[in-house]
């Protein structure tokens, strides 16, 4: 049986999509012949954490550690919420940012490049070049970000000739939020300077997007593989009941720039027109929400018809992405996230509920919105559109008539993406 070594940040009990993509990966690799072990920071400083998912790890998964110099935890000591924000991507208006956060920004931007995980990558080099040989890996995949996580993987390549594999959850120079860490023009060089290595020595680049591929092709000559991400069908088979009220959920941060004021200014306007609407309306919000959000449904008088959920475990938000009338699927409107397709993406397609999907316009998420026949896509522009497509659904729902018969999801099951990636190694 073939082994690999998978080098990852995120491992349960962190919380969040980032941690899914790998440890199902993991469970399912050695149905396919490749046996994982997985390397992991000791006492990383998770933004959040999910004690339950713990149990999903298979037993006979190896784990190995190394201790990790979380600076995020000594910034704390200045301003825990700040600094515990900026570690959750939750980075406010630059018009409203004080001074600290605008500080603790600067700093994580140009002192710690290409995150705040960086020290973690020399002793982790030192630690695994001599670990690798006892271990008999044949390869060994990173995966990112926390793009540090993928220098680990230049210096064994450099040291060991190994074949390595790097996988990219998200972008590195172009994803969102990489041009609010307040750059300086050297500190820019430096990040499109370790892309292009990694980009280059990598013998294998696995990224989740269409459009993450197309911007990589670019830039290299390596072989590149688009593997998304996708749902467990294990955590997809129970039925649960829908709610009685009409319930639009989205389960997942909205941050600063991910704040659909067109969908807003609908749900205000319909309450206001439709008082059937608006006695049996409920927005349902899980995880972080920003400021700037919470203003904007104030502003819109949404508020009282938000159920605030806070943070969930996976399973919970599975229950409720399978209980909801209707689910959300929100992206920032820009150039820069057209390429992005949340992980959510595929679960609430496996939930078998109407998806309402808002993002830029040709957006890669909407793609697999309309393969799967599981709801309908809006840019921000479309303001008609979106008001009669909520109103189409609410008249459904009131005739109990709210289905959706989504198709062609096995492909984006997790057993499934297993499979293409077991190829491939």
């Amino acid at each position: 049986m073939k082994k690999v070594l998978i080098i990852t940040y995120y491992w349960p009990p962190a919380g969040g999509p980032g941690v899914q993509r790998w440890l199902k990966f993991c469970n399912y690799l050695p149905n396919y012949g490749v046996k994982p072990i997985v390397y992991i920071p000791e006492n990383p400083d998770y933004p959040i954490v999910d004690q339950q998912i713990a149990s999903e790890i298979s037993q006979d998964i190896k784990v190995i550690k190394k201790p990790i110099l979380e600076p995020y935890k000594i910034a704390s000591f200045f301003n825990r919420k700040s600094s515990k924000s900026i570690s959750k991507g939750v980075i406010p208006e630059e018009s409203k940012q004080s001074f600290i956060q605008k500080l603790l920004l600067w700093v994580r931007g140009n002192f710690f490049i290409p995150d705040a995980r960086k020290f973690w990558v020399k002793p982790s080099i030192n630690f695994l070049e001599k670990e690798i040989p006892k271990l008999k890996v044949d390869a060994i995949i990173t995966t990112g970000p926390p793009h540090s996580v993928h220098l680990i993987g230049k210096g064994l390549k450099e040291k060991l000739n190994i074949k390595w594999y790097a996988d990219f959850r998200d972008p590195w120079t172009s994803i969102g939020y990489h041009n609010k860490l307040k750059l300086t023009q050297r500190s820019q060089q430096k990040h499109l300077k370790l892309e292009n290595q990694v980009l280059n020595t990598a013998d294998h680049i696995i990224v989740t997007s269409y459009g993450t591929e197309k911007e990589f092709l670019k830039l290299t000559n390596q072989p590149i593989h688009v593997i998304t991400n996708g749902y467990d069908a294990e955590n997809f088979k129970e039925d649960v009941v829908l709610d009685k009220k009409f319930t639009i959920a989205h389960i997942g941060s909205l941050l600063s720039d991910r704040n659909p004021i067109v969908l807003w200014k609908v749900l205000s306007e319909i309450i206001n027109e439709n008082e059937s609407f608006k006695q049996n309306f409920q927005l349902k919000l899980a995880g972080v929400l920003s400021e700037k959000v919470l203003n904007s449904l104030t502003e819109y008088n949404l508020l009282s018809y938000t159920n605030q959920l806070g943070y969930l475990t996976h399973s919970e938000a599975i229950k409720h992405q399978k209980s909801s009338q209707v689910l959300l699927i929100i992206e920032i409107d820009s150039e820069e996230t057209k390429q992005i397709i949340p992980g959510k993406v595929f679960e609430c397609v496996a939930a078998n509920r109407p998806i309402i999907g808002i993002g830029p316009k040709d957006a890669d998420f909407f793609k697999i919105i309309k393969m799967s026949n599981s709801g309908n896509v809006f840019s921000y522009k479309m303001y008609k559109e979106l008001k009669k497509h909520v109103l189409y659904l609410y008249d459904k729902f009131s005739a109990q008539q709210l289905v959706v018969n989504s198709n062609y999801t096995e492909q984006f099951s997790r057993e499934n993406l297993t499979k293409q990636l077991s190829k491939i190694l």
